[in-house]
């Protein structure tokens, strides 16, 4: 892997700040700058946050994103990428960037994926070609990726099958210790990560396996997959109580503006999800009272007002409904970036505003705000 020479080994030192309840407001130190946590990461699957330019994201204030391993691993590669000098340079994002392992995306290629112990066989949903990730694997890839934060290579399972998901459980842990022998650069934080679906008896099985192994930080895997919202929460509560407090927590793959409220009221500090870029394309705004919006709804179509007149957005202090509606109906691009910087810019004030709402012990009243208005929109 190509390194910045400028860039000096990070401690990857979890400040916790401040707490409110179960609540906290830390920071995460990392070779190409700090981490505010709580903190909203958006997904930029293929070195790229879709429809938004690495200009606008810093207008937005991002400062963390996530790229996927695998969809990199097969293009354009990641050892072009490192001959490139890593996806920082390769993508001309200068701050912090985290690295799923590839875990989830070879283990939902079903019907084209064999599982056994020591990896997985899987064949490319580009061109049929035939590959294999091991543990070991990951971490090559990874650390020719070159992010600050990566992930241990993990298998995760419906979450209602228990045999199934405590099989994964049983190859993520053994495969988490691999990824430790494996890992072999400084400059990158490795992440355990817990599974074990819905059943809290393998949940704190899982989370205290992953926390006697020393990782810098751990993430909770395998929900937002089909499980219920009690259910979510009744894992995440029972994780809080056992993974260190010294240590930031990461739940995968969540992004609706409650779930985060509701993470962040159970110890949560990370998040990333693809769910803003995704509705932008889908022609739906996200917002914390009103949900979502359908603006292809043909009632928008004289709607001189923006799409939340509290939101400071670059999109919702320019344009209207009604705009952003003929820019849909006429198939514009456009309608996807401004679609896309509203949605990105509404979680990622969110936790901002978490993160304020905690310094200033005032979080049970910034929650109880929030979901207020949410059922009186609703």
């Amino acid at each position: 892997m190509t390194q910045n020479p400028s860039l000096s080994p990070a401690p990857f030192t979890f400040d916790v700040q401040a707490c409110d309840g179960r609540a906290r407001a830390g920071v995460f130190h990392t070779p190409h700058g700090d981490i505010l946590t709580p903190v909203f990461a958006p997904v930029g699957t293929q070195a790229t946050v879709k429809a938004v330019t690495p200009a606008q994201l810093h207008e937005l204030g991002v400062n963390l994103i996530l790229s996927n391993t695998y969809h990199l691993y097969l293009r354009p590669g990641d050892e072009r990428i490192a001959a490139l000098g890593g996806l920082h340079r390769f993508m001309n994002w200068s701050k912090p960037i985290l690295t799923d392992s590839g875990g989830f995306q070879v283990f939902s290629l079903t019907g084209i994926r064999k599982i056994d112990e020591d990896g997985v066989n899987f064949k490319s949903h580009i061109d049929g070609s035939m590959h294999r990730f091991t543990p070991e694997k990951s971490m090559a890839v990874q650390e020719n990726l070159g992010a600050d934060i990566i992930m241990a290579f993990d298998e995760c399972a419906l979450p209602h099958d228990r045999e199934y998901s405590q099989q994964a459980m049983v190859r993520t842990h053994a495969w988490a210790e691999r990824c430790l022998r494996a890992k072999s650069h400084p400059t990158q934080a490795l992440f355990g990560i817990v599974q074990g679906g819905v059943f809290l008896d393998l949940r704190k099985q899982s989370a205290e396996f992953i926390a006697s192994l020393g990782f810098p930080g751990h993430a909770i895997g395998g929900l937002s997959v089909g499980e219920s919202k009690i259910e979510m929460h009744a894992v995440l509560e029972l994780v809080d109580g056992i993974l260190p407090e010294s240590k930031p927590r990461y739940l995968m793959g969540v992004g609706t503006p409650e779930d985060l409220i509701h993470g962040v009221l159970r110890g949560i500090d990370m998040f990333d999800c693809v769910l803003p870029t995704r509705l932008a394309r889908h022609n739906a705004a996200l917002t914390r009272a009103m949900g979502r919006l359908n603006l292809v709804n043909a009632a928008y179509a004289e709607d001189p007002t923006p799409i939340d007149d509290t939101c400071a957005c670059y999109t919702c202090q320019h344009y209207s409904r009604a705009y952003l509606r003929h820019l849909i109906i006429a198939k514009e691009m456009l309608a996807a970036t401004l679609l896309s910087i509203h949605n990105i810019h509404t979680l990622v004030q969110l936790a901002r505003d978490m993160r304020q709402a905690i310094i200033e012990e005032r979080f049970d009243a910034f929650t109880a705000e929030n979901f207020r208005k949410r059922e009186q929109e609703g």
